[in-house]
């Protein structure tokens, strides 16, 4: 091991004969067997940056103890740049892992499928669950930089990604977990193209047509034969509206052998096309649907925190962390859309009405068979499980 020797006189007395070269006697990727003589990180470090035209080294905590032999190398060599090194806290997020080490773990062990799985935390994986640049920098400037290790809430980022979303994203309909809603008194086969708008948000998006029928798909949630307190969706003898629709009142329901709602029957209002009354009466529930006719059929990936415990820098003596990744943070299941989700192309986020927002894979999207993953739901579903 070769190390610098540095004048026992400079007031970075403690830097005394650090490592700056290691022998390696392996091969390595570019020059082979040639060479076996390889800087240490803190030599390079500086080199590199200083070589690169770097005005600012920005690393975290732990390597501030490695700064005077940063700062020694620059003033004792002759080298085209300056660079500064500063160091700040590492951001640390609840409920995953920051740590590169564990992240590879997470990778080889496939227990994610890729350094751009939509629940880990780089840049890749980001991209594709469908967050924003401007959401990441908006959550960066409200926690800050601070010189003490801290824990930042995920729920501010998630907070800042649908603020985003919601100013910029298209809204569509999509059912994830369907069941029939018939129209008594709709004509048989009749097909009406409602308009629908695309974003409330931003007027310049505009609109859109969507196909109405008389057998639609809706949420198996929006429908309940004996309701709860204050449940305004579809329950026997309510009236609702149907988004961008019509009022409809439940008249019943049907089911199967094993007592499960196979479908739900209403009866519609013709004069209240578009969502409004003209007698000026007034309905509680809004309902999103889609033509059970004219319905795609896609792949959904609803993805939820990569771990079920909060602070992973701080967990129980003996506990393997990885017994603590979250089982429910990825459900694939088959949702129906209406026909211009179809149409979208990769990357696009959207928004499904009363669900989330939800981008198209980039990775495994097909041309007219888009995969769907939820970037995020509409409201904090942890806070709510917490009581908060």
């Amino acid at each position: 091991v070769l190390r610098a020797k540095i004048d026992m006189a400079s007031p970075n007395m403690h830097m005394r004969d650090p490592v700056i070269y290691r022998i390696r006697k392996t091969s390595h990727h570019n020059t082979g067997d040639k060479w076996c003589v390889y800087p240490m990180y803190d030599y390079a470090h500086p080199l590199e940056d200083a070589y690169e035209g770097i005005t600012h080294s920005i690393c975290t905590l732990e390597f501030e103890v490695h700064r005077p032999f940063y700062d020694w190398l620059l003033r004792t060599l002759d080298t085209p740049a300056k660079p500064q090194q500063i160091e700040f806290a590492r951001l640390n997020l609840t409920y995953t892992v920051m740590s590169k080490r564990r992240l590879l773990e997470l990778v080889q062990e496939k227990r994610v499928a890729g350094w751009d799985d939509p629940r880990m935390p780089t840049i890749s994986g980001m991209r594709r669950r469908g967050y924003t640049p401007a959401a990441v920098r908006r959550f960066c400037e409200t926690v800050g930089i601070t010189k003490h290790n801290s824990l930042s809430d995920v729920a501010l980022l998630e907070h800042a990604v649908r603020d985003d979303l919601n100013k910029t994203s298209s809204r569509f309909m999509a059912v994830l977990d369907p069941v029939k809603l018939v129209i008594e008194n709709y004509p048989e086969g009749q097909v009406e193209e409602l308009e629908a708008i695309n974003n409330p948000e931003d007027p310049a998006a505009g609109t859109r047509k969507v196909p109405f029928s008389k057998t639609l798909l809706i949420e198996r949630a929006d429908f309940m034969e004996i309701p709860e307190k204050k449940y305004f969706r579809l329950t026997p003898g309510q009236e609702v509206r149907l988004r961008w629709g019509y009022f409809v009142t439940c008249t019943g329901c049907k089911k199967d052998a094993a007592g499960n709602v196979t479908e739900v029957t209403c009866t519609y209002d013709p004069a209240t096309r578009g969502g409004d009354a003209p007698d000026g009466r007034k309905v509680k529930g809004t309902i999103h649907w889609v033509s059970a006719a004219h319905a795609g059929d896609v792949e959904v990936r609803l993805y939820d925190r990569l771990f079920s415990h909060e602070d992973l820098n701080h967990i129980p003596e003996g506990v393997d962390w990885r017994t603590l990744l979250n089982p429910g943070s990825l459900s694939v299941i088959r949702g129906k859309v209406e026909p211009a989700l179809l149409a979208l192309a990769p990357a696009t986020r959207v928004q499904f009405e009363r669900t989330g927002y939800f981008c198209v894979d980039a990775k495994d999207s097909q041309p007219g068979k888009p995969v769907f993953n939820r970037t995020v739901t509409l409201k904090d579903s942890w806070a709510k499980q917490a009581g908060k």
